[in-house]
């Protein structure tokens, strides 16, 4: 074990640990709730493998070390295979990360250690567990004055929608209109995977769920999945958007070259292609998307990099091939990124009007909170869900192809049509004028008597009660 302070052996009265899933989408909501939750001065402990406490370190947008002196980090070195990712796999799912998934079980022994070193030096111990390392925190429950509680780094729609599925509860018209239309689950994941989330299931014990959302945006779920609680006691907390909802642009002595691009293009006038950290796109795709943006006649920033390995410090990096000349023919109006972008001030800056996602929750609610409609392209997961909920349900968004055609290339005409209805059409405008909406009440939820300020506040309270 190593850690980047010695606060283990001193005492507490409340202290919390975290533990998330060894992936992107992951590690990044809990560091950032890690760092709400120690602004109130209660201690945190993230706890993860020695690689991704690296990687959640490198990736922390906005993270100032010397503001969160109650944040520590403890890591544990475990080994595993690093496979690189396939972009011709008939399904989009990031098999590679799978070793790094179960990476994580070899933490169950060192983290109830920790647990248990905590407890006998503080009143209690709260554990914050990815719903996805449940069966690491399986022990914690048996340890005198701890709680878990769950963390979904998803919205509370999306976890409604498997409710709503196996029971079929009676549901206010406008969320009929969404869950009757829900993409089947095919194509979203591999069997592993499957066998891998059904093993935590058998262990949960948690005293409640955090959702990475807020009441604003997907409140209405929240109140249904309540309903159908069984047990007074168990409590549901929207603390989200975990992210910075406003966003300075103008103090920093070095800005990254993106965002000095940005500045010269006019207002809401690009748009961001990312596909997040876990996709990788055939070569057929790829000129697809390139020829569509570039008869778009829109400006553009797209991120073209590979998938993340498992560890993302291993190995070579498959470097993606253009149209010969291409990224000159474009360069006065699109610029192609191959590292890794600052997504959250590239979706703030006032250039950027649209976003091209594969609608992974994390950049769907940092869309939301910088007031971003979404050109919606999902890939794996629960992205084909989130995508319905922003067109359909948020009505944020246009989707880019239905999830049954995912096997078919999308060919440039329609990367082509969705872009210009985005950036340059009246339906275009109507989908921005309800994502500024939105991200003004998402904005006043997070300031001071908002809903979600006020939630953070109860669930504080609620720990070191």
């Amino acid at each position: 074990m190593s850690s980047t302070t010695n606060h283990v052996n001193q005492q507490h009265d409340v202290v919390v640990v975290i533990v998330p899933l060894p992936a992107q989408g992951h590690l990044h909501p809990a560091l950032q709730l890690s760092c709400r939750l120690s602004s109130a001065n209660i201690p945190v402990y993230y706890v993860s493998t020695t690689a991704h406490v690296r990687q959640a370190h490198s990736r922390a947008a906005g993270w100032n070390p010397l503001k969160t002196p109650y944040l520590n980090f403890i890591d544990f070195p475990v080994t595993f295979d690093v496979p690189p990712p396939n972009p011709d796999a008939s399904i989009k799912f990031p098999s590679q990360l799978v070793p790094a998934f179960k990476s994580s079980m070899q933490l169950r022994t060192p983290v109830t250690d920790l647990v248990n070193k905590l407890a006998s030096i503080s009143r209690r111990v709260i554990v914050v567990h990815d719903f996805l390392t449940s069966w690491v925190v399986q022990d914690v429950p048996k340890i005198p004055n701890t709680e878990c509680y769950c963390l979904h780094t998803a919205s509370a729609y999306l976890m409604f929608t498997y409710t709503w599925e196996a029971a079929r509860p009676p549901v206010p018209p406008e969320a009929e209109v969404v869950l009757k239309q829900l993409p089947s689950q095919d194509g979203c994941t591999s069997p592993e995977v499957i066998e891998f989330a059904m093993k935590q299931l058998n262990v949960i014990q948690d005293a409640g769920n955090i959702y990475s959302t807020s009441r604003v945006i997907d409140g209405m779920y929240l109140d249904l999945t309540e309903k159908m609680s069984i047990s007074k006691d168990f409590k549901n907390w929207a603390l989200g958007p975990f992210n910075p909802v406003n966003l300075e642009f103008d103090k920093k002595e070095t800005r990254h070259y993106s965002l000095e691009w940005l500045d010269k293009q006019p207002a809401s006038s690009v748009i961001f292609v990312s596909f997040g950290s876990t996709t990788s796109l055939s070569e057929d795709e790829i000129r697809e998307l390139a020829i569509g943006l570039e008869v778009s006649q829109q400006r553009f920033i797209w991120v073209l990099r590979d998938a993340d390995k498992g560890d993302i410090f291993s190995g070579e990096v498959r470097k993606y091939q253009l149209p010969e000349g291409y990224e000159k023919r474009v360069s006065e109006r699109g610029l192609v990124m191959r590292d890794w972008a600052p997504q959250l001030e590239i979706l703030g800056h006032p250039s950027t009007g649209g976003f091209m996602s594969h609608c992974g929750w994390n950049s769907c609610i940092e869309s939301i909170s910088m007031g971003v409609p979404i050109a919606a392209w999902p890939m794996h997961s629960d992205q084909p869900r989130n995508a319905l909920f922003i067109t359909e349900g948020l009505k944020i968004g246009i989707p880019v192809r239905e999830w049954e055609r995912r096997k078919e290339v999308v060919p440039a005409e329609t990367v082509e049509k969705v872009v210009r209805t985005l950036m340059a059409s009246p339906e275009g405008e109507e989908m921005k004028r309800k994502a500024t909406a939105l991200k003004e009440a998402v904005k006043l939820a997070v300031m001071e008597g908002g809903v979600t300020h006020k939630e953070m506040e109860s669930f504080v309270a609620h720990i070191t009660r």
